[in-house]
């Protein structure tokens, strides 16, 4: 214990990209409220947009109706707010490679939601989208605050009214209120 704050030193005072990447890695840059480099923001963001459309295809085909009305709606935003970041890389506007597939660790709860079924899996669902909508929040709050691409510092301000609502929904959902359209 007595050696994790000097190495926590070490690593925040690394080179700058290299502390936001472990910083973003280890979660102190959201404890800290410090904003994401731009190439850790655009993967943690796709990453995301990936996550909750695949497990939103799952909750259309496993989940309740409350899951699958929810579902919709983040299959919906996520495949444009997907669009918009292909966009802006396709353009020339920012320059850098989006990832292709999901980390282990949302793969890992994606694979644990296809081996559930029925209120297992509604719940674990329901959990995924409350905890992954707080961490979009937080990450698109630190980019947009702190970013340093100002095209995809704007886009972040204007997906945050977005991604809050989404989050809003998904605590009714977790608290079986009823969840409507947009």
């Amino acid at each position: 214990m007595k050696y994790l704050a000097p190495c926590l030193a070490l690593a925040l005072m690394a080179t700058p990209a290299m502390a936001q990447s472990i910083g973003e890695k280890t979660g102190i840059n959201a404890t800290l409220g410090i904003s994401p480099a731009t190439e850790d923001f655009v993967k943690q963001a796709a990453i995301s947009d990936m996550f909750e459309i695949q497990s939103s295809q799952l909750a259309q085909e496993r989940g309740d109706a409350a899951d699958k009305t929810f579902a919709a709606i983040m299959i919906k935003d996520h495949e444009k707010a997907t669009g918009d970041l292909k966009a802006m890389v396709s353009s020339g506007d920012l320059k850098v490679t989006l990832p292709t597939g999901l980390d282990s660790a949302h793969q890992s709860k994606i694979d644990k939601l296809k081996s559930l079924k029925d209120g297992d899996f509604s719940a674990r669902y329901q959990l995924n989208q409350v905890s992954g909508h707080k961490d979009a929040v937080s990450l698109f709050e630190r980019y947009a605050k702190g970013g340093d691409h100002p095209k995809l510092k704007e886009w972040a301000e204007k997906m945050l009214p977005t991604l809050r609502h989404h989050l809003h929904m998904a605590q009714e959902l977790a608290a079986g209120k009823t969840v409507g359209k947009h």
